[in-house]
């Protein structure tokens, strides 16, 4: 119990504290009303908070009053009283809650400030007030002084008053408050006396607090002002998409709209309403509200969990919105929410009711899922690499670079409708990035005989997602970097027709072969002539037996000792550097020159490289010798 005998002494505010009054109060704001929707946000807090206590427990102070907001205002004496009857404080918890700030908040929120009023003035200052746990210091934008009266909902703590002017100091005395709850009582600066004026606060209300599940009474008559109404429990087809625009505004403070939403009211096979909501870019970044994944759980109306992570897998953590379930019993508590076996089926039906939004998103609306993809495209392949149920739902949502249309992102219908005839397989080459892909010797033997290839080139997703991917609507996927990559048959006779390694005398070759090997050493597995190759004088492939190209790519990434298995180095005998390679002396020492420097190239192209910068002094030798 709080000690009644506590008189009002004056207590120094924390640093951070201090420099955060010092931002709120001598800046100027072009938008001030943001402190009335903070003062609402913690109530209607206080509020959930209670509701969540009474689940369990009835023993508290005024037990059956109904939950509300109440605003009063009074125009002679310039003040404005933001109240509520939640879960209240005593003297302690008032002076932890009022009188810190958590550190790292602090911090955060001073070096936001900086930032702002650094690039663009402090006409964006307020949209930041709250998301570091300052939310309740805004009011010191428009007061002279406040006071705040609390009695916690436990029927053996006193009441108490904290009471600030906005200087370095506050003061915590005893107080008379028979019933639960808090009053914020705020003596309005001369400039802020608009608060006091009905119009005003009803605007705000509307603006920022509409949809807070409390009513919001105001005035003497106490009269609702929000609508309260979940916006998730109404029929969809009576929502306006600017409600739910600001809906998703109010629930994550983003200043953008969403790229996309969806409305779920269902009865089987699960009890549910859901309104979720892809946002425009995958960071949260310090402007946002909710700093973590998760949806909002309500179960009858009553909010469960503020960041519920298991009611989407990990890779559609980015989604955000609101889900509620009649079917969740009212006593689930946080700590078991997880093992409820409505959780399973709820998660189900989200899930698929996301992904159909995407897709409805990429039929309907191309140029919004091209906006998608390049900021959460990355999450939809991870997630086909790590889907378990049905994978292949995701498969319809990838969009890839390819070689006809490097500019564009095309879907692997896209490619199939594409796809000519005689060509049975789904063409796709690795690499870091789409312009080394692009100019990759493997692509030549493909793209003289017109055949389309994807290109795979996020080297953090793609090979764990290809580990999964085998095949699309009965088509395989190849990687067109494989050594025994097989044709269509009249493609193999088309191109052997000028690049039949087999129709020149094995003996001409075997030398500069011979040549290469004792040059390289132990670099390469083998060297060896290929029909495989059109523009490009040499490549590197995978021995039999070795790893695949992907699994190469993925213990790169996972083990930091992994070597790459040795290579053969494969050799275009109809290129002019190989004719004229082959026609230099052993002796001539611009062909070792050469020969290391081929086969650099081929590790460079592959990512293999471990330093590029080693072959300048190289490359400097062979312009000398050309030059000479």
């Amino acid at each position: 119990m709080s000690d009644s005998s506590t008189t009002s002494t004056a207590i120094p505010f924390k640093a951070e504290t201090r420099q955060i009054l010092d931002i709120l109060i001598h800046s100027l704001y072009t938008e001030r009303e943001i402190f009335l929707r903070e003062l609402i946000s913690n109530a209607s807090d206080a509020l959930t908070r209670l509701e969540f206590e009474m689940l369990t427990n009835q023993d508290i102070i005024d037990p059956g009053a109904e939950l509300g907001i109440r605003i009063t205002y009074d125009q002679n004496t310039k003040t404005l009283t933001v109240g509520d009857n939640g879960i209240g404080m005593n003297e302690s918890e008032m002076r932890e809650n009022l009188g810190t700030i958590a550190h790292s908040g602090a911090r955060a929120f001073i070096t936001a400030a900086k930032e702002i009023g650094q690039s663009s003035g402090n006409g964006r200052l307020s949209d930041i007030i709250g998301q570091f746990g300052v939310g309740f210091y805004s009011v010191f934008m428009v007061a002279e002084n406040v006071r705040v009266i609390s009695r916690s909902y436990r029927k053996e703590d006193a009441a108490a008053a904290w009471v600030c002017a906005g200087g370095d100091t506050y003061s915590i005395e005893p107080a008379e408050k028979s019933t639960r709850g808090t009053e914020i009582i705020i003596q309005l600066k001369e400039d802020a006396v608009e608060f006091a004026q009905e119009y005003m606060l009803r605007t705000v209300i509307t603006k920022h607090s509409d949809f807070v599940p409390y009513p919001i009474y105001i005035g003497a008559n106490q009269e609702q002002v929000n609508k309260r109404t979940a916006l998730w429990r109404q029929n969809p087809r009576q929502v306006e998409k600017k409600d739910y625009n600001e809906f998703y505004k109010q629930l994550t403070l983003d200043f953008d709209d969403p790229l996309t939403y969806t409305h779920i009211s269902a009865d089987a096979p699960v009890q549910i309403y859901a309104v979720l909501f892809s946002p425009s870019h995958p960071e949260r970044g310090m402007f946002g509200i909710r700093k973590e994944d998760g949806l909002k759980l309500y179960a009858r109306k009553i909010l469960i969990q503020d960041y519920c992570k298991d009611l989407l897998p990990d890779y559609l953590g980015f989604v955000q919105g609101v889900v509620d379930s009649e079917d969740l019993p009212l006593n689930v508590s946080r700590e078991n929410v997880q093992a409820n076996t409505v959780m399973a089926r709820l998660k189900k039906l989200i899930t698929s009711k996301v992904i159909d939004m995407f897709k409805k998103l990429a039929v309907e609306e191309a140029e919004n899922y091209a906006k998608f993809w390049l900021a959460f495209g990355r999450f939809i392949k991870h997630g086909v690499s790590v889907e378990t149920s049905e994978p292949e739902n995701l498969y319809p949502l990838l969009r890839f670079h390819t070689t006809i249309h490097p500019d564009q992102w095309s879907s692997l219908d896209d490619y199939l409708g594409r796809m000519p005839e005689r060509q049975t397989a789904i063409y796709y080459i690795l690499g870091d990035d789409d312009h080394s892909a692009v100019v990759s010797p493997h692509l030549d033997i493909v793209r003289k005989n017109g055949y389309e290839v994807i290109l795979m080139t996020d080297p953090l997703v793609d090979p764990f997602m290809l580990l999964r991917l085998k095949e699309y609507k009965g088509k395989s996927f190849q990687n067109v970097a494989q050594a025994d990559l097989k044709l269509p048959e009249n493609a193999e006779s088309q191109s052997s027709e000028d690049t039949d390694v087999h129709s020149i005398p094995v003996q001409d070759w075997l030398p500069l072969i011979d040549r290469f090997k004792r040059q390289l050493g132990d670099q390469v597995s083998d060297v060896r002539m290929t029909d495989r190759l059109a523009d490009s004088p040499a490549r590197l492939v995978d021995a039999s037996g070795s790893p695949n190209a992907e699994m190469q790519r993925v213990y790169r990434l996972l083990k930091e000792d992994f070597v790459a298995p040795k290579k053969i180095l494969e050799l275009n005998p109809r290129h002019p550097i190989l004719t004229k390679l082959n026609s230099l002396p052993d002796s001539d020492e611009r062909s070792a020159l050469a020969i290391t420097q081929l086969f650099e190239n081929t590790l460079l192209i592959e990512g293999l490289h471990k330093d590029p910068a080693s072959m300048i002094s190289r490359i400097n030798q062979l312009i000398e010798k050309a030059l000479d």
